[in-house]
């Protein structure tokens, strides 16, 4: 495809990245919502079902930048176009074939290799195609589509289970991927290296290593304990490896991940931007699917549609942010957004058990707008801060930034939730549970729901007990995202350059 037809095709092909980067973003979380019947059905237990969800994060984030450079080698079309196919066998493996938690974890891990190879080659694309005053603009709408990715993946799992199975979660993914895969191959232009680097086989496995290592220490953190032995020594392990894989990029001639990127402010305060608002977002969004479902009733699907004032305020904000960027400068508008979310945070820690869902209507747009503001220009600078040969690379490093921040968002903020659950969980006088554990939010609802049922009212204090303990909990959660995205604003306002110059030679 020559250059004119890229330049008039441009806007087509931002259709077909940002339906391709639904895809990876819906199956970050769509599956969290059919685990209740996958149990049953798969006989799975707690770790199972751990496993299933986890093989795709840990797959997609440890290859992420292995990936990114091997489209920016070989080329990013080829590398979206096998990661579609890989994401579209494993969903129709998954759905037609797996009868144990094991199949579904496979399928799940081959996943995560698809979506490592098809988001950075997302907004590499992008870059390429679009000219640099368009730039700002076609990342908006990228950021837009992947921040509204994972509230529609709740939707769609809540939907998928209430009225199918949960076979019916990896089965959407097919006609949606196969619309992807014809659309890409007829209007998406190969680019790729045009200096054709060697590759760096090492700091590929380092990457790997070391990548991977961190997302297994951040998704353990809860269950081992973030001061035990063993959690100390994955994050040990973890530092060791991030530290050789910096040296060793130092050092080679041609490095996958150059380090001299992390020089320039603006991309070194983008990624940290973009990791800390992911933060934010993932950590809340986990904390109020237990909050709709458990203190509220509402089913799977209700939950995730209490969600969609998120994105109806993060797309007119992402998508529009360019203009602002150019009237007030990244740093600004990045640190208003930052800001707002703090306030978000803020607002929602006057949110009580009887309170009216307007209220968090209201919360989570102001939430989603803050997203946006954020998200869109802190990915465009990081982008404009490294030349195009490696923007495979850079697309990478910024997703990986997100799946470390939003990793960290829901094990702390679960962390904090369940370490004020505890301390406030009170059980009602005369109740004996003998060694029943009630240390989990879910156990005491299921408990206190089956002595209502047997006629026994203490079930109901037990109920009322633990919603009121979890409510602290979920505020002092709040309260830890409001505090880091008010320093993440502060950073970002002080320390980030207004306007941030294209860069073509950062890897020279």
């Amino acid at each position: 495809m020559d250059d004119n037809k890229i330049h008039e095709s441009r806007w087509i092909i931002l259709g077909i990245m940002s339906l391709s980067l639904v895809i990876v973003m819906l199956n970050n979380v769509t599956l969290n919502v059919a685990l209740p019947e996958m149990s049953k059905d798969l006989r799975a237990d707690n770790s199972d079902l751990q496993w299933i969800v986890d093989s795709y994060a840990l797959i997609f984030g440890g290859t992420l930048l292995v990936m990114g450079a091997l489209g920016d080698r070989f080329g990013r079309k080829r590398a979206l176009q096998l990661g579609l196919l890989l994401l579209g066998s494993a969903s129709a493996a998954a759905a037609f074939y797996a009868d144990s938690s094991s199949d579904v974890i496979i399928a799940r891990a081959a996943m995560g290799f698809g979506a490592a190879l098809v988001m950075p080659a997302t907004l590499s694309i992008v870059i390429v195609v679009f000219p640099r005053e368009e730039r700002g603009k076609a990342i908006g709408i990228w950021t837009m589509m992947a921040g509204i990715g994972a509230p529609i993946g709740l939707l769609v799992g809540g939907w998928a289970v209430e009225n199918y199975d949960w076979q019916m979660v990896f089965l959407i993914n097919i006609p949606i991927i196969l619309i992807a895969l014809l659309l890409g191959l007829i209007f998406v232009p190969n680019s790729k290296d045009s200096k054709k680097t060697p590759l760096d086989p090492v700091g590929a496995i380092l990457s790997i290593a070391a990548l991977g290592t961190i997302l297994y220490a951040i998704i353990e953190a809860p269950i081992l304990g973030w001061t035990s032995s063993e959690m100390i020594a994955i994050s040990g392990i973890g530092v060791g490896l991030t530290y050789v894989f910096i040296q060793w990029e130092k050092r080679v001639e041609f490095p996958m991940l150059p380090i001299n990127f992390f020089k320039f402010n603006g991309f070194s305060l983008g990624l940290v931007a973009i990791m800390l608002a992911s933060f934010v977002m993932f950590s809340f969004m986990f904390t109020q699917m237990l909050h709709f479902q458990l203190v509220r009733g509402h089913s799977a699907l209700e939950a995730a549609v209490r969600f969609l004032p998120l994105p109806m305020g993060l797309m007119p904000a992402a998508a529009n942010s360019d203009k602002l960027v150019a009237k007030f400068g990244s740093n600004n508008v990045i640190s208003l957004g930052l800001s707002l979310m703090t306030a978000a945070m803020v607002i929602f820690t006057t949110v009580e058990i009887d309170s009216e869902y307007i209220r968090l209507a209201c919360i989570f747009a102001l939430l989603g707008f803050g997203m946006g503001l954020t998200l869109a220009p802190a990915t465009t600078v990081v982008m404009d801060s490294i030349p195009s040969d490696k923007a495979g690379v850079g697309s990478a490093t910024n997703d990986a930034s997100r799946e470390v921040g939003g990793a960290l968002g829901i094990a702390i903020g679960g962390s904090v939730l369940n370490e004020y659950y505890q301390r406030n969980m009170i059980v009602p006088e005369g109740l004996e549970l003998g060694n029943i554990p009630l240390e989990s939010f879910p156990a005491a609802m299921q408990i206190g729901g089956d002595l209502l049922a047997e006629g026994n009212l203490l079930g109901l204090a037990l109920i009322e007990n633990a919603q009121h303990a979890f409510m602290e909990g979920m505020i002092a959660s709040a309260t830890v995202m409001g505090v880091i995205a008010l320093i993440n604003a502060i950073l970002v306002k002080l320390y980030m350059p207004q306007k941030v110059a294209i860069n073509s030679t950062a890897e020279e």
